[in-house]
């Protein structure tokens, strides 16, 4: 087995896992939460968390597609998370909480994506949340939670 595994907690709150790298959707509403009670804070295009004694994680502004508004999700985009870069070659339209992709309008979260590396996992064994993504993903799970 292994390749892409995903998961989500709940709409615009996720992540994918691949092999050797995890990668973290990050709400808007979230970090803006976060720098206001000092936990996080988004510096030159990066995710600082304070917990962490300033950690820095690369981010990249994104988008959450929680549902269809309006016309057929033929490109099965509902519970994906799709960057500026990728909508841009979509063609698709970013307003606010929303995305036109041709006649086609969804509700989005608009957010931040981040990868982390991840340690690899011990054959048989479970992995020890010591990596920097085990200790983002923790971080981010428990204010989610």
């Amino acid at each position: 087995m292994g390749g892409v595994s995903t998961q989500s907690p709940r709409p615009g709150r996720g992540w994918c896992r691949l092999r050797g790298v995890t990668k973290l959707f990050l709400p808007q509403t979230q970090l803006e939460e976060w720098a206001l009670a000092d936990k996080a804070d988004l510096r030159e295009g990066k995710l600082v968390v304070m917990a962490e004694g300033g950690t820095t994680f690369p981010l990249t502004p994104a988008v959450h597609f929680v549902q269809l508004v309006s016309g057929e999700d033929a490109q099965g985009l509902v519970a994906r998370v799709k960057t500026e870069e990728q909508l841009a070659r979509m063609g698709a339209e970013q307003m606010a909480d929303s995305v036109l992709v041709g006649e086609n309008a969804y509700e989005v979260v608009p957010g931040y994506v981040t990868e982390v590396a991840s340690s690899p996992r011990p054959e048989g064994g479970e992995k020890k949340p010591d990596s920097e993504a085990d200790l983002l993903a923790a971080f981010i799970l428990n204010k989610m939670g």
